[in-house]
């Protein structure tokens, strides 16, 4: 008879002490799964926090550069260039800027997965055991 079947007073342990620390063992995979879910969709809530981020910053820079678009036409810049060209190439370098920004977000949204994998790879594993030993 295996020891875990045993009461500290070497008397045998009756089925329903038996039932009660499986129900128990049960209850704690079960606890601890949805643990490890909780910190796998936390950890993907943050990359798509980060990435909704940057594309506000996206459109942020989007909004000066469409500031600087519309300033082109009231300023008036004449050293060294036509006054539409340096306003021109000012605001192409702010559109860029929000381009690169726009990217970097869509980058980090690529990365969410979506599933808590390492939870379902921890569910079936647990079935396969639980399956296994009986």
């Amino acid at each position: 008879m295996a020891p875990n079947q045993l009461n500290s007073d070497g008397t045998e342990r009756t089925i329903g002490q038996l039932v009660a620390d499986a129900t128990h063992d049960v209850s704690t995979i079960v606890r601890s799964e949805i643990a490890l879910a909780k910190a796998e969709i936390a950890a993907d809530a943050k990359r798509a926090g980060a990435g909704a981020g940057m594309f506000g910053a996206a459109a942020f820079v989007a909004l000066l550069g469409l500031i600087f678009l519309f300033h082109t036409i009231v300023a008036v810049i004449d050293i060294w260039l036509p006054e539409w060209a340096g306003y021109l190439i000012t605001t192409g370098l702010l559109f860029l800027v929000a381009a690169v920004l726009a990217l970097l977000g869509r980058s980090s949204m690529k990365k969410i997965k979506g599933k808590p994998e390492r939870t379902i790879k921890n569910a079936q594993d647990t079935v396969t055991a639980v399956k296994s030993a009986s």
